[in-house]
């Protein structure tokens, strides 16, 4: 699995390394502005787009760059604060190969590692390459590990030189003092200095800004929207940028006269689904999409085993008994859950299989549709629970756990108006007589909403 990750890294770097040349830091001031646009994000997490199962979902990296291209390179710094993926599972190693090449397409001015990020590079012998890109900067550097600090990017804001840096730096596990080390003295330079750091902590931070030398403190997140912590107008500003690329935040720094103090604003703005997709980075997540086909992935994945010896049937084998609940389960949707992602590509992927099919995650549940595509689908068993016995039995024995909760599925990511509109989405699955069945249903636990 390493090497078909380096491998696509390889084959695609040498169409990227042009765009490198424009990433590093200019021997001269960019042209003069009315304004400097730094853009924020950071914790993709594996999120290499919303999974699009509904309408209203945020984020996308071949969405994101029709706000980047907003704002010309002369006029911008584009920033993520790290965090790629959340383990080194198998898949998560190609979606780390992937990000990197989707922030290289996006022409990203900096990247800093988190202490994974740098340690996932490491081991799949990519660190060097991604130096070649783009800016990268680390606050784990290490004797085996040598990734700068920071990193400074020149521009002109009315006719004065203004440096901005970004470093980052680990406060869990070094002395604050040597925050001072990072930014050098402002000299007739204007300057802002942008802090990445990996503690919320007050009282760290508190420490820091009587320093007197940070503008702008980057702190972990703790939702999907960044956020402002520090009080309205207070300075240094201090805030997050959120999670999953659902947004990208925009730091704006301006200067009201020559000569005046420098001021920072901040604002989030929603990536959104109407916003045009960039066809690099499409074609980037249809090579995802392959690999992880490759990888067979799907099949790979680990399943526990289901109690007393149950195992899954499928939905045909319920219709016998059930024709009237299996016609109108069939003329739903979720009866046809595995073609929609056979149409935008997924059907390989496990992150998106098993809420579109019967039991993915057990022995004896969906592994592939040649190997049991009659399991294919959200069907009886997916909420019913396994009916081998039940099946055996001809009802006597009734069917058992495991069985899916709605919000199994319909979480906020993956159904984002599911929440608060349980009973119009219930509605919409009825196939049961009426008018006692639904509450006898769901009294004895076969369906929950």
């Amino acid at each position: 699995m390493m090497r078909l990750v380096i491998c696509v890294f390889v084959l695609t770097t040498g169409a990227l390394c042009a765009l490198a040349v424009s990433t590093k830091s200019p021997a001269k001031p960019a042209p003069e502005t009315d304004v400097i646009t730094v853009f924020l994000t950071g914790n993709e997490l594996g999120q290499l787009q919303p999974c699009g199962c509904s309408g209203g979902q945020l984020g996308g990296l071949d969405r994101r760059s029709a706000l980047l291209a907003g704002v010309p390179v002369q006029r911008r710094l584009i920033v993520d604060t790290g965090l790629l993926v959340e383990e080194a599972s198998e898949q998560n190693l190609i979606k780390f190969n992937i990000i990197i090449q989707a922030l290289s397409l996006l022409d990203y001015d900096l990247v800093s590692l988190t202490e994974k990020d740098v340690e996932i590079a490491q081991n799949l012998g990519l660190l060097d390459s991604i130096g070649s890109v783009f800016n990268i900067i680390s606050s784990h550097s290490t004797a085996d590990v040598n990734v700068p600090a920071k990193f400074t990017k020149q521009f002109l804001l009315r006719q004065e030189t203004v440096a901005v840096t970004v470093a980052a730096f680990d406060a869990e596990s070094r002395p604050i003092e040597q925050i001072s080390e990072l930014f050098g003295p402002r000299a007739n330079l204007h300057s802002v200095n942008i802090l990445i750091l990996n503690t919320r902590d007050a009282g760290a931070i508190e420490k820091i800004v009587k320093m007197g030398i940070v503008d702008c403190f980057i702190v972990p997140a703790e939702s999907d929207e960044p956020e402002v912590i520090s009080a309205p107008l207070k300075e240094p500003l201090i805030l997050s940028v959120g999670r999953l690329g659902k947004y990208v935040g925009r730091l704006q720094i301006r200067t009201k006269q020559r000569g005046g103090k420098l001021t920072l604003g901040f604002s989030a703005v929603p990536v959104t689904e109407n916003l045009p997709q960039a066809e690099s980075l499409v074609e980037l997540y249809k090579a995802y999409q392959q690999i992880v086909k490759e990888a067979n992935l799907l099949e790979k994945q680990p399943r526990f085993a289901l109690s007393n010896g149950l195992e899954y049937a499928g939905s045909k084998s319920c219709r016998p008994c059930h024709e009237y609940e299996y016609e109108k389960w069939d003329g739903t949707a979720h009866a046809h859950a595995y073609t929609t992602l056979e149409k935008v590509g997924s059907a390989f992927d496990p992150e998106c299989v098993s809420c579109h099919v019967v039991g993915a995650e057990y022995e004896s549940g969906f592994i592939s549709e040649q190997k049991n595509g009659y399991l294919k689908n959200v069907g009886c068993e997916s909420c019913h629970g396994p009916g081998s016995e039940h099946i055996k039995t001809q009802g006597e024995v009734e069917t058992a756990e495991p069985r899916l909760d709605c919000a199994d599925c319909h979480t906020t990511e993956q159904s984002a108006n599911y929440a608060g509109n349980e009973q119009f989405y219930l509605e919409k699955i009825i196939h049961w007589r009426e008018p006692n069945a639904a509450v006898d249903v769901k009294e004895k636990g076969e369906i929950k909403d």
